[in-house]
Formats: structure tokens, C-alpha cells, sequence
């Protein structure tokens, strides 16, 4: 009998996450039946989405969600052999069986000198969401000028990168000097400091006077009102998250774009990479030539131990992270 510690969701966060909202359980796994597998966590994924999503699809009591990369320790299912490494959304556990629906296995392609934490960032759904949300929404062109916040994060630093590698200008905002610094080495052509800039609004005109074509939301919140201001006429937002705003005990209210929007006759639209799963494979393969051609550089925040993935997830919910937060078991 294998046994697998697993991190409960004791109580529904208010505000922004405690220590108490977690407990730390053993349970004992059953051995695999025919077509199932016994899989060891290798990385866990930790991601801002945890914290607004465990409100509408968790309850009380359930595993805490999340992505891992996991390796197969026993298999009575042909497609996953002993030994092969797969990613999956099992959770917040050190050991999960499972009948193999909804695993990806690691391509074959994988490079052996390319971390297989990568398939949980850069190589795996941030890299996607980043990748659909400039071609697939943006329509990002050569030419144009990018404006993306939490620009230092999992997807905001994929996101600059590969505007950069379609031709155009990018701005970027960011939460600390050291991270300001990060951007400046991934080729950004503008990047500040959000909290310790005078006015928004005049850095932003600065960085860009002529205004913003597209702009990558992950923010929300007062810095998404000032951003609407600078768009060029008919310019276009991909909103993929509001980190600004999840740990609220009070809603935000206003100001509203509407008007906004009407007189620069903006385009704002939501989006997930699920909605273009069935391009992940080609998708998948292109991010890993950009890394193999060395135009994508890949920066983890690594926390050792999953004992602390409360610690590593509060973390990251504060800004400590550069790059992707990971789980290193």
C-alpha cells in the first residue's frame, strides 16, 4: 500500500489566504486496477487561478486543485508505462491513482536537457494561455506596440517574450526593481515599477506616447481603468486575470469602461487556453522550439518540499515569485 500525503482545503478563504485554510492529510491508496496507474509527483504547479477558482469548483474538505508533473511508478495501462512522466490535474497530492483520463504524456520530443517543471509553464499551460491570447485574441501584428502587466509572472514574461519575437514594442509593469531588471533582460523595451512610480498614467504616456494597440490584462482593478486611457483607437484587451482583486472581502466597484470603450471603440474580450485545447500538441511543439532556439528564456521560482505548498501558494499571491512558481517535491 502506497501512501499519499495530499493538502485539504479546510475552510473556503476570506480575504486573502491563511495558514488555517490548509491541513496536511495521509491517506492509504488502493493498489492500480487493470487500465489504471500509480503516479509520484515530481512538480506541482502553483497558480494565481487556485485562489478565485477554489470558490466555484471546490467544497469544503476537497483536495486543493492544481496541475502536476507526475512520474508513472506502476501501470496496468498500456498507454502510460512504468517509468514515462505525464502531466496531470490531480491535485495537491504526493500520489494519485488513476485510470488515465485526462493525462498528457510528456512528448516524446522533449528536450533531456529541458527541465520537466517547464511543462507546468512555459512549456505547458501558461505558455499556451499566453500563446492564444496574442494571436488567438490580440491578433498581435509586427509593428504594434504591447502593454502587458504582472509582466514578471508565468504568463506575462512568456507573453512579452513572444511579442518581441513577432516584431513589436513592449511595456511592461512589474512589482519590484529585481523583477523590472528581469524584463529588461528578456528584451522588453519598456518596463517599470508599479509601486514606485509617481502616476501611472504619465509612465505609461512615457513608455508609449502615441498609446497601446493591445494590452495583456492579468491585473484588473485601478490599473486596468488608467490602461484603458492610453489605448489607440480600436485597440484590442485579452483579459486573462485579475489578480488585483482575488483576495477582496469587498467587491471593487467602478469606475466603468463602458464610455471608454465606446469613444476608443475598444474590443475587450476573456479568454482561457481550454478553449483551443484541440491546437495544445502544435502549440506545445512550437514553444518548445522557441526554447530550444534560446528566443524564450525560462524563469522558475522554485520551492522545495511539498510539506510547504501553503507557504509557496501564499507566495506567490504576494508577489515573491519571478517567473513560474513551482513545486519541487
Amino acid at each position: 500500500m502506497v501512501q499519499a500525503k495530499t493538502w485539504i482545503l479546510t475552510k473556503h478563504f476570506e480575504g486573502f489566504p491563511k495558514e488555517s485554510n490548509f491541513e496536511l492529510k495521509v491517506e492509504e491508496l488502493p493498489e492500480p486496477k487493470d487500465g489504471e496507474v500509480l503516479l509520484e509527483a515530481v512538480f506541482l504547479s502553483i497558480d494565481p487561478y487556485m485562489r478565485p477558482f477554489s470558490a466555484v469548483r471546490m467544497k469544503e474538505g476537497d483536495v486543493m486543485i492544481g496541475t502536476q508533473v507526475a512520474k508513472v511508478i506502476q501501470s496496468k495501462n498500456p498507454a502510460f508505462p512504468v517509468g514515462s512522466h505525464v502531466v496531470g490535474r490531480c491535485g495537491w497530492r504526493t500520489h494519485t491513482v488513476c485510470d488515465g483520463t485526462d493525462l498528457i504524456p510528456v512528448m516524446p520530443e522533449w528536450p533531456q536537457d529541458v527541465s520537466l517543471s517547464l511543462a507546468l509553464g512555459t512549456i505547458g499551460m501558461p505558455g499556451l494561455t499566453a500563446v492564444y491570447g496574442i494571436e488567438e485574441v490580440l491578433g498581435l501584428k509586427a509593428g504594434e506596440t504591447l502593454l502587458v502587466n504582472a509582466a514578471a509572472g508565468a504568463v506575462g514574461s512568456v507573453v512579452g517574450q513572444i511579442a518581441k519575437i513577432k516584431g513589436c514594442k513592449v511595456v511592461g509593469s512589474a512589482g519590484s526593481d529585481a523583477k523590472v531588471a528581469f524584463l529588461k533582460e528578456l528584451g522588453f523595451d519598456e518596463a517599470f515599477n508599479y509601486k514606485t512610480i509617481g502616476s501611472l498614467e504619465e509612465t505609461l504616456k512615457k513608455a508609449s506616447p502615441e498609446g497601446y494597440d493591445c494590452f495583456f490584462e492579468n491585473v484588473g482593478g485601478p490599473f486596468s481603468t488608467v490602461a484603458l486611457q492610453q489605448m489607440k483607437n480600436f485597440g484590442r484587451i485579452a483579459v486573462c486575470g485579475s489578480i488585483s482583486t482575488y483576495n477582496d472581502t469587498t467587491p471593487q466597484t467602478g469606475p466603468y469602461p463602458q464610455f471608454t470603450m465606446i469613444f476608443k471603440q475598444l474590443k475587450m474580450e476573456g479568454f482561457m487556453q481550454s478553449r483551443w485545447e484541440h491546437k495544445h500538441p502544435e502549440t506545445l511543439k512550437r514553444l518548445i522550439g522557441w526554447v530550444k532556439e534560446g528566443k524564450l528564456q525560462c524563469r522558475e521560482h522554485t520551492t522545495k518540499g511539498f510539506e510547504n505548498m501553503p507557504a509557496g501558494f501564499m507566495g506567490l499571491l504576494k508577489g515573491e515569485n519571478i517567473g513560474k512558481a513551482i513545486i519541487a517535491v
